[in-house]
């Protein structure tokens, strides 16, 4: 009887193998955590890190702390959260920039190294020739059912960006513009109708316009 049970059990392994628990087998996989460095050339005042399938940036990691120009801060996160993760700073001037569905779990470093931004010369446009696309980010509590963007220069807003789409919230929409005209409108529409307007904005001087 004996031996014929060992054989049984060992028939019935590979299954109980099978029927490890996701949060564990996402364990397995590796380790999420990594260290964000700031080269940014400023001080970064917020930082957020969420897994990818989650619509909320949850708390600021840095609290009342600041991570400055040239240190390191350790980004510890539990196994069971996976290795797809979004990452959001937000630098000292406000200006935001985001990494989405990162495989964190393939690295130990992410450098955050976008430029401070220039000051305009007196009597210029700003940045002149520079790159006005960016990334739409929706962070509000509904779909975005419109969005519009134009040049300040323009008397209309355009064809709706969207289409026969909405933006879900946590999404974004990368907004592709002509090169060199960096000052522009942009006009949203939420699901209920409201709308809401950001006017006369340098795109490029961002990678992101977060709403709201």
């Amino acid at each position: 009887m004996m031996p014929s049970l060992l054989r049984r059990l060992a028939a019935l392994l590979p299954l109980l193998l099978l029927a490890v628990p996701p949060a564990q087998a996402q364990a397995q996989q590796g380790d999420p955590s990594f260290t964000l460095v700031n080269r940014s050339g400023q001080v970064i005042n917020e930082i957020y890190v969420s897994p990818t399938r989650e619509p909320n940036w949850g708390r600021d990691l840095l609290g009342q702390s600041t991570l400055a120009n040239g240190r390191s801060f350790p980004v510890r996160i539990a196994p069971s959260a996976g290795c797809r993760q979004d990452i959001r700073v937000v630098y000292a001037d406000g200006r935001p920039e985001e990494r989405r569905n990162q495989d964190t779990c393939a690295i130990t470093e992410m450098v955050f190294g976008t430029a401070a931004p220039r000051a305009p010369q007196a009597g210029a446009s700003p940045n002149p020739g520079g790159n006005p696309s960016f990334n739409l980010v929706n962070r509000g509590r509904a779909a975005i059912r419109e969005i519009y963007v134009s040049s300040a220069r323009d008397n209309d807003w355009g064809p709706d960006r969207l289409g026969q789409n909405t933006l879900p919230i946590g999404q974004h929409l990368p907004v592709q513009l002509p090169q060199g005209d960096c000052v522009n409108d942009i006009r949203i529409v939420w699901m209920d109708g409201r709308p809401e307007e950001r006017r006369a904005v340098d795109t490029c001087q961002l990678v992101n316009v977060v709403f709201p």
